[in-house]
């Protein structure tokens, strides 16, 4: 990604800071560990665990601010030798009555540690919808991971609390790519989905989901890393 988009980011990111300073902040951190790291369906982690982390900071106005990580492993697919994804992001959201929100914002994925060439830091914006329980959102980045150029999100997410500290989470996503050569293959799109269920038991939430895509291994360069699979995960928010 050109410097001036990092620019770009930080100069955001201060104005965002200097109209939210006079709000009192809300500050939040969590941490968690998943027997695999899924992005859109697609493994981040070679099929292996990894340790996520991150610090939201949201203010009485509707902004927020925040960064997140998670160790990665590409190293079997390609020339990346990073084992770090550090997104940065800030946005703006609000309540639209008392069923409906919306939510406006960007978002800075980065790579640091790799010095493979490979083109692996993009941005995105994005903007997401809730009405009741069901979300619709959509993300749109000008030069996507590997430098595949446009790149397009659409998802739906249904989130139901059934129980006292028990919650299932349905989720669908669709990929659309403007040059085929994020993937293996000449294939420009792809589905992902993923089914969930989290439990909260002395202030720790566990979960387990399904996830997935439509990817077949030719399609990810001769891997399983698209195979639907069982992710568990551990995490804590303070």
């Amino acid at each position: 990604m050109l410097n001036k988009n990092v620019l770009f980011a930080s100069l955001a990111f201060a104005s965002l800071a200097g109209i939210a300073i006079e709000a009192q902040a809300d500050i939040s951190a969590n941490a968690a560990v998943v027997s695999e790291y899924r992005f859109r369906g697609i493994s981040q982690s070679n099929e292996n665990p990894a340790v996520q982390a991150g610090f939201d900071y949201a203010f009485e106005n509707g902004f927020y601010l925040g960064t997140w990580g998670s160790t990665v492993d590409f190293d079997s697919i390609s020339d990346f030798n990073g084992s770090l994804e550090l997104d940065v992001y800030g946005g703006w959201g609000r309540d639209l009555g008392e069923n409906s929100s919306i939510d406006l914002g960007y978002i800075y994925y980065a790579y640091p540690g790799d010095d493979s060439g490979v083109e692996g830091d993009y941005q995105e914006i994005y903007f997401n919808y809730g009405w009741r329980d069901l979300s619709l959102g959509i993300a749109y980045s000008d030069d996507y991971y590997g430098s595949s150029s446009d790149f397009w999100y659409l998802q739906a997410n249904y989130d139901w609390g059934f129980a006292e500290n028990w919650n299932l989470s349905l989720h669908v996503g669709y990929n659309t790519f403007d040059e085929d050569i994020f993937l293996s293959s000449d294939k420009g799109h792809y589905t992902d989905y993923s089914v969930g269920v989290t439990w909260s038991v002395v202030g720790v939430d566990l979960g387990l989901a399904w996830v997935g895509t439509n990817l077949d291994e030719e399609d990810v360069f001769g891997t399983s890393w698209g195979d639907d699979t069982a992710v568990f995960s551990l995490s804590k928010s303070f």
